[in-house]
């Protein structure tokens, strides 16, 4: 039988093993040595020689108690050298336990206080050398590209000690916002200059890659963007440290439209979520929705037994049916192909799975189509949809039923907008008729990457070269990330009472024309490379959307990111609705329906009569200052409200 060789792992331990035993007797006879004040007596070098095998043995045992052999010495660092302490002072106990166990009465009992001390400084000593001779410069920069990090020292500090031995990148230089900070040095990396000068850094570094370690949505982060399109260097991103923890982590990588807005990561109340859903069966209308596809994958992550989902779209089911089977396979899923608007067919699907809780997310959401032509089919889905789904709730015996409704509901000026405010209302009359089920409603902005978005669409024009198309110089929105919306939709439903309206804290409101210039700077190119063009606003549209109408106020919850909207306005009654819904004729002419509206929703004033968006333009001009290059945020509008 051929004889197997030491793994290079066991050598290495073997190695290091030896390395300290010899730095043990070398602290041993300097202890010696120290106590007879250099000039070691004869007699006192046999008691060294006689008990430097209980000194080995004694450390031996309290350094392999510790785990202290378990070290990587390229790697070392402070909880390592904590470990190692630990581990010489009961070493240090163990030897002096078995001296005195030899019975020596002529053993210098001082060099049982020195000898801990020199031994470890020579074993973290030996260590920390070894960990500085692995990273000095020239032993890692072979193959690595150099990359500059904008941030501060205190945000750079982190990426600089994630990219500590990275194959990939070399860290040279640091840009930070802080003028203060230029010439200074972390971990041996100088600030070379402000953010201003990152192109210039760039060139004097010889670094075509720059890593943005500075907080989401600071105004460095947007200014790097700028910058580096503009010198075609490449812009990266670290990942928040609760994306370490995805089943995917990923590390550096380039930066997205998500990491300039600054979106922060949602805290969920993880142990209410996972008791309202773990091993009960949820349904959610709009399943093969953007935001009903996010509730679906969150309500699975969460523990659900029985997952059911309704839309009525069949490619949006078969897409979401795909993913989740992959996703989750221990989790029972049912897809229904089904029009919110047929009463009977979702009571029936609602009374057969008996689920706990229900996400109404089914809606027509897109202004412009909504206003003329299609302005009935939005009355039809928006409102009797949601009375459907929250009546087939409220019979199938749900605890919960929570409707995703819209920013576009505060002071409506659209048809589209006017519906979702009327299903609030209808939502809070069906509460009060049916106390067994908590009726809550959610209120949230635009949501990047959902479908029918502008992001989507700035891209495929930027794809094609351009033009890319905004309504209006001065427009702006709020916007928040698919999964964020989601999350804080979850946690709403968990927190909230019957008959309450939920107000998410959107952030701040963006400029959509700086949207897309961020988009085009992205995509690796200019403005004159694809130009931005004005079309003009559409029918409905608004330049600046409310998550607050004018007689509303909010009052605090538990959650930083939510508010409940309080206001008294009537309830209408649901049958009287419907019956007018069903009574109006295939094709009603717009003007009736929206005077209908107007009768119903009071806040509600088209664009067309109202004056109010004159009022916007004026508001907004006064409120945006155009800055090129960077992204014009004011303060939210709720927080005149707080």
């Amino acid at each position: 039988m051929p004889l197997r060789r030491p793994s290079p792992l066991a050598l290495s331990n073997a190695l290091q093993a030896l390395a300290d035993i010899l730095l043990l007797l070398l602290a041993w006879w300097v202890a010696f040595w120290l106590r007879f004040n250099l000039d070691l007596p004869e007699e006192f070098e046999q008691v060294a020689i006689t008990t430097a095998p209980v000194c080995v043995l004694g450390y031996a045992l309290g350094l392999g108690l510790m785990r202290v052999h378990r070290q990587v010495w390229d790697f070392i660092g402070l909880p390592d050298l904590r470990q190692l302490a630990l581990g010489v002072l009961l070493g240090a106990v163990l030897t002096a336990a078995g001296v005195l166990m030899l019975r020596l009465t002529n053993f210098p009992r001082s060099v049982m206080l020195l000898h801990p001390v020199l031994a470890l400084l020579l074993l973290g000593g030996v260590r920390a050398a070894w960990r500085t001779v692995a990273e000095h410069p020239g032993a890692l920069r072979q193959g690595r590209r150099p990359l500059v990090v904008v941030g501060s020292l205190q945000d750079a500090s982190g990426a600089l000690r994630a990219l500590k031995g990275s194959p990939q990148w070399d860290p040279v230089g640091i840009v930070s916002p802080l003028p203060a900070e230029v010439g200074r040095a972390l971990q041996s990396v100088r600030v070379v200059g402000g953010v201003g000068e990152l192109p210039e850094a760039c060139e004097f570094l010889h670094a075509r890659s720059v890593l943005v370690a500075s907080p989401p949505g600071s105004p460095e982060r947007r200014e790097a963007l700028m910058l580096a399109a503009n010198a075609g260097i490449t812009l990266l991103h670290m990942p928040r440290a609760d994306q370490w923890l995805s089943p995917q982590p990923e590390g550096a990588r380039q930066v997205e439209l998500d990491d300039l807005l600054g979106r922060e990561p949602v805290a969920l109340d993880v142990g209410g979520l996972a008791e309202m859903f773990s091993g009960q069966t949820v349904l959610v209308t709009g399943a093969g929705g953007s935001i009903g596809s996010e509730l679906c994958r969150q309500i699975a992550r969460f523990g659900a037994a029985r997952l059911v989902c309704v839309d009525l779209s069949e490619y949006g089911v078969y897409e979401l049916e795909q993913e989740l089977r992959q996703a989750h396979p221990q989790m029972e899923a049912l897809y229904y192909t089904c029009n919110v608007r047929e009463e009977e067919r979702l009571r029936a699907i609602a009374c057969a799975q008996r689920p706990t809780v229900v996400f109404h997310a089914a809606a027509y959401k897109h202004v412009p189509l909504m206003e003329e032509h299609n302005a009935i089919e939005a009355l039809r889905t928006n409102v009797a949809g949601t009375v459907h789904a929250a009546r087939a709730a409220a019979a199938c015996g749900a605890r919960r039923f929570v409707l995703v409704s819209t920013d576009k509901a505060v002071n409506p000026t659209n048809v589209m907008g006017a519906s979702k405010r009327l299903a609030e209302l209808m939502v809070q009359a069906i509460a009060a008729q049916e106390p067994g089920t908590e009726f809550v409603s959610v209120r949230f902005g635009n949501v990047l990457g959902s479908s029918g978005s502008v992001v989507p669409l700035f891209t495929r024009q930027i794809a094609r070269g351009g033009p890319v198309t905004v309504t209006h110089p001065e427009i702006v929105r709020y916007f928040m990330t698919i999964p964020e919306a989601a999350q804080l939709v979850l946690q709403a439903g968990l927190m909230g009472r019957s008959g309450q309206i939920f107000v998410l804290d959107m952030g701040e409101p963006v400029k959509i024309v700086e949207l897309a210039r961020m988009l085009i700077r992205l995509s690796g190119k200019n403005e004159q490379d694809v130009p931005i063009t004005f079309t003009g606003l559409r029918p409905g549209e608004k330049l600046y959307e409310e998550l607050l109408a004018d007689h509303e106020t909010t009052e605090p919850t538990p959650h930083p990111k939510l508010r409940i909207a309080k206001a008294a306005a009537p309830l209408p009654e649901v049958d009287e609705v419907l019956r007018w819904l069903a009574e109006a004729g295939a094709d009603p002419a717009p003007a009736e329906v929206r005077a209908w509206l107007r009768r119903r929703v009071p806040e509600y004033g088209p664009a067309a009569d109202s004056g109010r968006d004159a009022g916007a333009r004026e508001h907004v001009a006064h409120e945006l200052e155009a800055d090129q290059g960077v992204v014009q945020l004011h303060q939210p509008l709720l927080q005149r409200h707080r």
